[in-house]
């Protein structure tokens, strides 16, 4: 639209030309921003993928790593966390619970969504100004090696908590208009109210009343469709307003810590690898491998299903990822041989056995905040995911003969042949992963890196089905998918942090000695516990609050460390992938174009069967521990 008229606007203009001029400036001063953010974002992690390939060069080649680079990539890392974070709020990518939501009103879910976005608008200004005093208290420190201020680390929490704001109060006045205006007032009020009156009721509550009434407010905003990552800064900030145990600054101090862990980097890498990986025709290759396989046992294609993700699942540390590829090469197919239903409910089932093949996202976290070794989980999640792997596939076969259903031809050896020669490159990727970590020639995030460069060259250079433009998309969405992760990690690691000064864990500890420490309640409690939080804070971010709290308790009873947190791993995934609450099963459902209720019924024998194979696991930990104790790696 050319801006010739609007120089020719006299000075004083009708409220009407104002709201015109009002409309055409918004979109593009909003254009502008998300450029820029997203501009940052992405330069931010492209730059740090080619500072970790320079130093993978300076070991091999000089023998020498740049020591700075790990407080390079501590910034990097709150980058994409914060600045990021806020560019997946823009994208609407922020996971929230909808299971309340689904069931109420329109009006009373307007309602609710209103009051979400204020809420997002309210604790993005609450942390912003913690974060600039927290900021202002630690600028005189520095950073050991650069010797830079050591706030410039934290710097990208104010920024993108200001656009977070920007971005909810947009959202608020256009989405929500009127109702947005009581809703916030009404929210405005109650807030005053308790701010005023809270030191009269809350002692009323006894001695735990603000970890209570946090824990109440809590699962009120996840219900009420709050994105679940200012839930837990929301109860977070309640608490530490309430008790007095430590100033609001503590949050962004948690927050910035949190991200700071160099192995972290390693998921946006294997999620970008994961997209290269599915645009760039590897994952076709790989597919059409398996169904050369196994395309011929009972069940056909939803045996193929099971197999191909956890194939694909050695790849891509992101189930989002690993579902998109499988399911939309597969989705014809298994839509008209099995319905689409069926598919959706294999699919979900299939992903939350591939939380632990190695690259997974949940295990770089588990490994970054506990004592347990990133590298003896990935080894020791493969026979684990197998074991659920081949229960499901005796499921899918025991029921395709129950049904009559005839087997597919098995398919020629030179068709095998030829499928084995085309998948030869892409099955290299997972074998280069596991060969780095089990003898120790690079660390997880750069061999995450390298799969990147692996993956492009398959992609762009061997196959030549991605273009740059094609990449640069695979950046995009790769750092607004980090940033909804790592700003749920942040906000989880506050929660946590706020759990531990409550003595939640102490807690714990005397709930399990009034039991006569039983390690088989401990387990099937642990197991029920991850499932129902991994349903409410779609999984990962259950993982960040509750595996600190629990893995110290299991290694007293005399489990294993690596064991106890590969169950957990898949107790997690089973609340992420929960019919008709997890996050992860509404993905599967929007892959295979079905709806939820007939998706759901399709999934209760797969469900109670992966349960089955959580269960022996948990209580079998020759499993877990058989391949790391090979190796070396120790639980």
């Amino acid at each position: 639209m050319s801006t010739s008229g609007d120089c020719a606007l006299p000075r004083a203009m009708t409220n009407a030309e104002v709201a015109v001029k009002g409309v055409v400036l918004e979109p593009f001063a909003l254009r502008a921003l998300d450029r820029l953010a997203e501009t940052i974002v992405v330069g931010a992690l492209l730059g740090e993928l080619l500072l970790v390939l320079a130093n993978v060069m300076a070991r091999v080649f000089f023998r020498q790593s740049f020591l700075w680079s790990d407080e390079v990539a501590r910034l990097v890392l709150s980058i994409l966390a914060f600045i990021g974070g806020a560019v997946a709020y823009r994208r609407r990518d922020h996971a929230q619970v909808r299971l309340i939501l689904n069931l109420v009103p329109r009006r009373v879910e307007r309602v609710c969504l209103a009051l979400a976005d204020i809420i997002v608008f309210f604790v993005s200004g609450l942390i912003g100004a913690a974060s600039i005093e927290f900021i202002a208290a630690s600028w005189a420190e520095r950073t050991p090696i650069l010797q830079a201020p050591a706030a410039l680390i934290a710097l990208p929490l104010p920024a993108g908590m200001a656009l977070m704001a920007v971005y909810a109060a947009v959202r608020v006045w256009r989405e929500h208009g009127r109702l947005a205006l009581i809703v916030g007032a009404l929210f405005l009020a109650a807030t005053a109210l308790a701010a005023t009156t809270y030191g009269s009721w809350l002692p009323a509550l006894g001695d735990d009343s603000s970890i209570i009434v946090a824990l109440v407010l809590f699962f009120a905003a996840i219900f009420a469709g709050v994105p679940v990552g200012f839930v837990l800064l929301l109860a977070a900030a309640f608490y530490l307003w309430t008790s007095g145990a430590a100033p609001l600054l503590v949050l962004p101090q948690t927050m910035v810590a949190g991200a700071g862990n160099y192995i972290l980097l390693a998921v946006p890498f294997f999620i970008l690898a994961g997209l290269v990986m599915e645009r760039g025709g590897i994952s076709v290759r790989l597919i059409r491998f398996v169904h050369a396989l196994v395309g011929h046992l009972r069940g056909g294609l939803l045996q193929v299903a099971v197999v191909s993700m956890y194939v694909i699942s050695g790849l891509s540390g992101s189930k989002p990822a690993d579902v998109a590829a499988v399911g939309t090469i597969m989705r014809d197919e298994v839509s008209a041989r099995h319905g689409a239903a069926e598919g959706a409910a294999v699919l979900a089932v299939s992903a939350i056995m591939g939380e632990t093949v190695p690259p997974s996202i949940a295990m770089l976290i588990v490994g970054s905040i506990t004592n347990v070794s990133v590298a003896g989980l990935f080894i020791g999640g493969l026979m684990p995911a197998a074991v659920i792997a081949l229960c499901l596939m005796a499921l899918i076969a025991f029921r395709a003969r129950r049904a009559g259903a005839v087997s597919a031809p098995r398919a020629p050896v030179r068709m095998v042949a030829r499928a084995g020669f085309n998948a030869i490159l892409p099955l290299l990727m997972p074998g280069m992963l596991l060969a780095g970590i089990l003898f120790g020639l690079a660390t997880p995030t750069e061999i995450a890196a390298l799969a990147v460069v692996y993956g492009v060259i398959l992609a762009m250079f061997v196959y030549r089905e991605m273009t740059v433009a094609g990449f640069l998309r695979a950046v995009q969405n790769t750092a607004a998918l980090t940033g909804v992760l790592l700003f749920i990690f942040t906000a989880a690691s506050a929660f946590s942090w706020v759990l531990t000064i409550a003595y939640l864990p102490q807690r714990l500890v005397d709930l399990l000695a009034a039991s006569h420490a039983n390690t088989t309640i401990f387990m099937i409690g642990s197991i029920a516990l991850l499932i129902f939080v991994g349903v409410l804070l779609e999984g990962l971010p259950s993982l960040n609050v509750l595996a600190p709290l629990l893995l110290p308790i299991a290694v007293k009873l005399g489990f294993s460390g690596l064991h106890f947190a590969i169950v957990l791993i898949i107790a997690m995934g089973v609340g992420g992938f929960m019919p008709l609450a997890g996050v992860g099963f509404y993905v599967c459902c929007a892959v295979m174009r079905c709806d939820i209720e007939p998706a759901s019924r399709a999934m209760l024998p797969y469900l109670a069967v992966v349960l089955a194979g959580l269960l022996i696991v948990a209580f079998v930990p020759w499993f877990a521990l058989a391949l790391p104790n090979h190796f070396g790696f120790r639980g």
